[in-house]
């Protein structure tokens, strides 16, 4: 427990893009225990320094925290957590906000560090869980506590866990933290639909072109709907997914109507003003219903695991331009909604998660917390990937997060991130730019 039960729990979070820090800070806030006088601690935040590295705007732009994180590597992450237990300021919970590759090397690095107590490690998913649901969950497998976003996630966890002969106790029904705000009510005069946009779904750029085709085309033939295209990032800025095709670029090429416009923002802001969500497989799907807001996920790329959109089979929500044209509205299936955990208003499920229940989501991971830091101590970090499972795997994992905290810790100065910032530019542009004007001229 902390030096005090009378003193609130210090949490440091760990992230790797705008979206995850979003994910973690608000997580953070919600299964932590409070202390006596019902008051909680800032989480103390932390992002990596890589190539999705967010800037002041997006991390800004999530509403997740009043305080900005720091931009660290791993190996200073891991430095920090060993200092702060030596100046009696010792972390209590981490929470790793990361792709599974980087949980696992952290989990090592805090394993390693051997600490006289180490923290509660927490992680989970941001979003839909549409891909690499085995790698993913048994990277991160060795986390104290592995939320699962819902019914369906929990399930599927288990699953997996206990199919590998792997402890599946770690795994915690909860929600998607961001879930909230106001229900739908459609304004007098007031028709707008959102498109929330996808860093890397659809993939190519004729699919992307195709569906900002679309949209523009629905704007035209819907003279009276203000129709948006959220965006996550501006040009020249880092998501968790690479995005080749930026939307803003693909524009150009075309001539909106009036009542077309890009969008940047909080997403939670947008959607108080959002009749009508449509996308491809975005969380933002989640946030919609869950404030019933009508929401609409495309086929017209196909229903494809690359899409992610795969996810919403039965859930009623699955349709085409063609039938957004003809001014059709997806009804949800409110089984499907419940098991995603989601719809403020719906029926409360067995679990008490989803529904009208939403508020008491986090109760279960909460107390799990709670009960892990009473323990006197805490076992050691026993992941499912070792030198034993995986020799094949595992030390390429390790080797490429270079997780050494003996090493001494290098002086960021003005100029050093002048130079990263320009190395990261110039590998948005290669990536951006280079790389399919190669790829086009191979296919010549």
């Amino acid at each position: 427990m902390p030096a005090s039960s009378s003193e609130a729990v210090r949490v440091a979070v760990l992230a790797d893009s705008d979206t995850r820090w979003k994910w973690g800070a608000l997580t953070a806030r919600r299964i932590t225990p409070v202390d006596a006088s019902g008051s909680e601690r800032e989480p103390t935040g932390f992002v990596l320094r890589g190539r999705a590295t967010p800037t002041a705007r997006q991390l800004a732009e999530t509403g997740a925290s009043t305080a900005a994180p720091r931009e660290v590597t791993g190996a200073e992450f891991l430095r920090e957590v060993r200092d702060a237990e030596a100046r009696g300021e010792r972390y209590d919970v981490v929470v790793l906000a990361l792709v599974g590759g980087t949980v696992r090397a952290v989990l090592q690095g805090l394993a390693d560090l051997g600490l006289d107590r180490r923290p509660v490690i927490v992680t989970g998913y941001v979003g839909v869980v549409y891909e690499k649901l085995a790698d993913g969950l048994l990277l991160r497998h060795g986390a104290d506590v592995v939320l699962a976003n819902s019914r369906h996630d929990a399930e599927r966890f288990r699953a997996v866990y206990e199919g590998v002969g792997a402890g599946a106790e770690s795994v915690v029904e909860a929600a998607l933290p961001f879930l909230g705000g106001a229900p739908h009510r459609r304004e007098e005069g007031r028709d707008t639909l959102v498109f929330a946009a996808q860093p890397s779904v659809p993939v190519t750029r004729n699919e992307r072109a195709y569906v900002l085709e679309r949209l523009v085309r629905h704007a035209r033939l819907h003279p009276e709907r203000e129709v948006l295209l959220k965006l996550r990032s501006k040009p020249g800025e880092h998501t968790t997914h690479l995005e080749e095709h930026p939307y803003q670029r693909l524009v150009r090429d075309l001539d909106p109507p009036a009542n077309f416009r890009l969008v940047y923002g909080h997403m939670g802001e947008v959607l108080d003003r959002t009749d009508l969500l449509v996308t491809v497989s975005s969380t933002a799907a989640l946030e919609a219903l869950h404030r019933r807001i009508p929401t609409a996920i495309l086929t017209d790329c196909g229903i494809r695991e690359v899409n992610g959109n795969h996810h919403f089979i039965g859930s009623g929500l699955l349709t085409s331009f063609d039938r957004l044209d003809a001014g059709h509205a997806p009804e949800p299936d409110e089984e499907w909604l419940a098991r995603q955990g989601v719809a403020a208003g719906g029926p409360p499920t067995p679990q008490g998660v989803g529904g009208g229940s939403y508020g008491s989501a986090f109760d279960a991971a909460r107390a799990r917390v709670g009960e892990l830091l009473a323990l006197p101590g805490l076992p050691p970090i026993s992941p499912y990937y070792t030198a034993e499972t995986a020799p094949g795997y595992l030390p390429g994992i390790l080797a490429r997060h270079r997780l050494d905290v003996t090493a001494p810790p290098v002086r960021d100065s003005g100029l050093r991130r002048i130079v990263r910032e320009a190395a990261r530019g110039a590998y948005r542009h290669g990536v951006q730019r280079v790389a399919p004007v190669v790829r086009r001229l191979g296919e010549l």
